[in-house]
């Protein structure tokens, strides 16, 4: 039996030494995660034509993270000095796939960035900066409780996980739909649903990738993913 197709949006490289020239990269534990699960990860060239139509092959999606979201894509009129990695092109594409994601129901996985791109894909807005060293979440790991009966709950089987974090920005506004089912001891959404949503969604902060490995409740987020997309073929 063929295994389910996961689209996975590539990040842009500027330099990989073994390929000696700049890739589309993908990271390798989302990859290994998704094949224990059960599906086939592909990854999708970052280009602004037919995002619907090229997604329609597809079982499922994982919007990964990766740089930070220009801020002029949330209506932001500054631009903090922290901000790096902005590529309008994987910015475009990214929004594009989360809202062809939710419009079509196909099942969608979203990952720290992919978490902002929904939710900017939606309306909502960024929290620039979270305050530097010591008030970000870069290399940090710390636990987090989830809402009873939520999609996240639910798909890790759990009611508080150990959430891998690496980001110094966050949701400020919520967009149109979206509910937090999960915070940080200092306020920062952790997770996100949409409970209108057509098919099996759901969106977290930290990366389940780094432990899943070793964390089976973390490794049930991809499996959840693969098994939404197995369903709906």
């Amino acid at each position: 039996m063929m295994r389910p197709l996961i689209a996975i949006p590539a990040r842009f490289s500027a330099t990989t030494s073994a390929l000696r020239y700049a890739a589309e990269v993908n990271a390798r534990a989302l990859i290994e995660a998704v094949w224990r699960a059960g599906g086939e990860p592909v990854s999708l060239h970052p280009a602004q034509t037919g995002t619907a139509a090229r997604l329609a092959r597809f079982d499922g999606v994982l919007l990964p993270g990766g740089g930070d979201l220009a801020p002029h894509t949330y209506g932001a009129v500054d631009t903090h000095a922290s901000i790096y990695d902005v590529d309008d092109v994987q910015d475009a594409f990214d929004l594009d796939v989360a809202r062809a994601a939710l419009e079509t129901g196909l099942p969608l996985l979203a990952v720290c960035r992919g978490l902002q791109a929904v939710n900017v894909a939606l309306g909502g807005t960024l929290e620039q900066d979270m305050g530097g060293p010591g008030r970000d979440h870069r290399h940090v790991v710390h636990p987090v409780a989830l809402e009873a009966g939520s999609v996240v709950a639910r798909a890790t089987a759990a009611e508080k996980v150990e959430a891998s974090c690496y980001h110094h920005q966050r949701v400020d506004r919520l967009g149109a739909g979206l509910r937090a089912t999960a915070r940080a001891a200092d306020g920062t959404v952790e997770a996100l649903e949409l409970p209108a949503a057509e098919g099996w969604f759901s969106a977290v902060q930290w990366h389940p990738e780094d432990t899943a490995h070793e964390d089976p409740v973390q490794q049930r987020l991809f499996d959840a993913l693969v098994r939404a997309a197995e369903e709906r073929r």
